[in-house]
This record gives structure tokens, sequence and C-alpha cells, in this order.
């Protein structure tokens, strides 16, 4: 009969376990630092996303409009205001657009557009409104209707391109240093700016609650968006506008020779 010989277990030290311990500690720790920095990173990263798609649609909107750009009325071409509610700066524009689809009878592609910043009266915070009225009305500053185009709005800054300089107003309300600086002649002073240059200032932290409530803490500085939109229309207008007043003077000269040569004779 053979002898049996009994083989010894085979387990962990206590060594080994407190490596294995303290290795699988160190892993733990790292995947939770790991995942409280992926959610710190999106709570900042997701409302900046939201910021930024709210500012290319707002810009998007304003340039296709400025493109198609074209007078107001006959008697007001394009009016720009420099304007402040409050500490903000909240620039107004008042201009005619074929930038517009009919949707009922009697409509064409002209519709008359303001851009302007008012309050929100749900969140209390500034937006940026456009208001259209695509009918033809006595008061083209007025009427239509008006929609939000974005929303968290600290600021709004319009420029007018001339050709050579650019401008704080346009329009009716010309500055007087327009008038003393500008080197073009006085025609270039109404009609059509060859462009518009938008800054668009939003906040970086609109979800906040109450932006009042910790006046020790530094406010978030705002985002900066600018673009610059070419007014295609511009010089069609402006060419319009000279090739008329050019004929009505042929007229008028041809109409003060015809009496001196018939008087000649």
């Amino acid at each position: 009969m053979t002898p049996r010989f009994s083989q010894p277990n085979s387990a962990f030290t206590l060594i080994e376990v407190m490596i294995s311990v303290a290795l699988m500690s160190l892993i733990l720790v790292s995947a939770y630092l790991c995942l409280g920095a992926g959610f710190s990173a999106q709570k900042l990263i997701e409302p900046r996303a939201e910021i930024i798609q709210n500012a290319r649609v707002a810009m998007a909107i304003m340039t296709a409009d400025f493109r198609a750009a074209c007078p107001l009325s006959k008697d007001q071409d394009f009016i720009g205001v420099t304007r402040t509610l409050g500490e903000v700066e909240a620039d107004n524009l008042d201009f005619g657009t074929h930038n517009y689809t009919p949707r009922r009878p009697r409509e064409g592609d002209f519709c008359q557009e303001s851009l302007y910043l008012d309050k929100n009266p749900e969140t209390g915070q500034f937006s940026l409104w456009r208001r259209r009225n695509p009918t033809i009305a006595l008061d083209a500053l007025s009427g239509g209707s008006k929609e939000e185009i974005a929303t968290g709005v600290v600021g709004l800054k319009l420029e007018y391109f001339d050709g050579l300089d650019w401008y704080d107003s346009w329009g009716e309300d010309k500055s007087s240093a327009k008038k003393q600086n500008s080197a073009r002649e006085s025609s270039n002073l109404f009609g059509l700016p060859e462009a518009v240059r938008i800054t668009l200032l939003l906040d970086s932290n609109p979800k906040k609650i109450n932006p009042e409530a910790d006046d020790e803490e530094k406010p978030e500085p705002p985002l900066v968006f600018q673009t610059v939109a070419q007014l295609n229309l511009a010089d069609a207008s402006q060419d319009n506008a000279s090739s008329s007043d050019t004929g009505n003077s042929d007229d008028t000269s041809s109409s003060g020779q015809m009496p001196g040569n018939g008087g000649g004779n």
C-alpha cells in the first residue's frame, strides 16, 4: 500500500492581501477623481455650448437680414441709434429687408424690421428682439410682430461702415463727428451703409439663480461675439438714387436751355 502525501493548501499571505487592498484603493480614488473632473467639466461646458449656439443663431439671423437690407421707406432709409439701458449698451436699428418669405396674402418679400434689446418678463434678463412688419405701414417704426432671437444678452453694439470709416450711428440721428470728419460727400450721410459690424455680448453664466445674491463674488466676464455683415444691396440703391438725381438735373438743364435757344432764334 503506497503512502499518501498531503499537499500544503495554497492561500494569500497577509502582505499580499494588504498590497491588493492598497492598489484597489488607489484605483477607486483615481476613478472617483476622474469622474468628478468629468462632471465639473460638463457643468462648465454645457452652458457655454448653449451660449455659443445661441450666439451663432442670432448672428446668422442678423447677417442674413443685413445682406438683403434695403431702404425702410421712401422717407427713411436706414436708422441706427446708439443708446444704453442703465449700464447696458443697447443699440437700436431700423431698416428694410428682402430676406422674408411671404406667409399671408398681399405679402411680398419686403419686410420692415427693428433690432433692439428689451427685458424678458419671465427671466428679468435682457434679450435680443426682432420686430418684423411685412406690410407697408404708415409708421415704418412700429407695427408687426416681435420674436426673441437671443437670450441672456448683456450688450449689443452696432457700427456702420461708409467705405472709409466706422460710425456708431446712421441715418436720421447723425452725429456731429460724422458730419465733420467724413471725407466723403454729403450724399454719403444718408442711404445704406456698406457694412454693419455686430458685437454681441452674452452672459457667461445665464443659469445662475440670483446674480445679485453674492456681491463679493466677482462676476464672470461676458462672452463677446463679433461679425461683419456686408449689405449687398447698398451699392444698387445708391446707384439708383444717384442716377435719378442725375436724370432730374439733366431734365432741368435741358429745359433751361430750350427757352434760351428759342429767344436767340
